[in-house]
């Protein structure tokens, strides 16, 4: 039997319930997608369209980067006789790529890269047969770097500095913060005081931190006082001052995180559009 002729067997009412069933199903269908997020509209529209290309991961860097240590704060003076605060950071043996992942062995493309020589009994026997692999010498920290692309690199290539940055260049550095250990909410939020006169018994204490029936507890994420500090943190765009190759070291505008000997991570700055695609 057709189609057509099976569509004229069918009575007029129940046709007209089946258009009208649709009709509703199309306006809630509608309704339901106007009440979503605009964010679970755009992850809706993302998969309806497998053809658009995806979005660069957030992890991906602009470029390889090297790793260093920091050794402390100074004044430098350019030509112009300008002042301006530094961070010191030299560099130890290392910065040698020890492992290059592609999408084949891997799912993605990256560069490992190992830095700061150390003994063998300073490192497990997994870790110094991932080093003899490739014939590299013991080194204390190994981190990845991931790349849009990995050509040009190999194992056991020694990194060189001035051949990545060059002085003017901003970039992004990473490190752990100094660890204050558990401090108040004056010293860890730059709350205000309250007052040492006139009677007052609330002098560096946090004060109220909600509300009593409703809604009966504490938001997440309030200001409290804790643990403030040791934590790993990035500052980003900061401009390469000076290039020391005598002295093996590179001198950054401004402030660092961590203490003087702490092990400090420095990539190219990511700029939208210039080294990062916009889309």
């Amino acid at each position: 039997m057709s189609v057509s002729s099976l569509s004229a067997t069918i009575p007029t009412a129940n046709r007209f319930s089946s258009a009208a069933s649709t009709a509703s199903t199309a306006a809630l269908s509608s309704s339901f997608l106007l009440r979503l997020p605009i964010k679970r509209l755009s992850a809706l529209s993302l998969n309806a369209s497998p053809s658009k290309p995806p979005l660069i991961s957030a992890s991906m860097e602009a470029g390889i980067g090297v790793m260093g240590t920091k050794l402390g704060m100074m004044t430098y003076f350019d030509s112009t006789g300008a002042v301006i605060p530094v961070t010191v950071v030299g560099f130890r043996e290392g910065n040698i790529v020890t492992q290059v992942k592609t999408q084949a062995t891997d799912g993605y493309d990256a560069v490992q890269v190992g830095y700061r020589r150390v003994r063998d009994r300073k490192l497990t026997k997994p870790e110094i047969g991932h080093l003899e692999k490739s014939g590299i010498i013991p080194l204390r920290h190994l981190q990845e770097f991931r790349l849009q692309s990995v050509d040009g690199f190999e194992p056991n290539q020694r990194l060189v500095v001035e051949e990545l940055f060059k002085e003017g260049d901003l970039v992004d550095v990473a490190g752990t913060t100094i660890g204050k250990g558990f401090q108040g909410g004056i010293k860890r939020h730059n709350f205000k005081r309250g007052q040492m006169t006139h009677g007052s018994k609330s002098h560096r204490q946090l004060g109220s931190i909600g509300a009593g029936t409703t809604p009966g507890r504490v938001y997440p994420g309030k200001k409290m006082p804790g643990r403030m500090g040791g934590t790993k943190t990035k500052i980003r765009k900061l401009k390469v001052i000076k290039i020391d190759n005598d002295l093996n070291v590179v001198m950054i505008k401004g402030a660092l995180p961590g203490k003087p000997g702490n092990l400090i991570r420095i990539t190219p700055a990511k700029i939208v559009g210039k080294n990062i695609p916009k889309s």
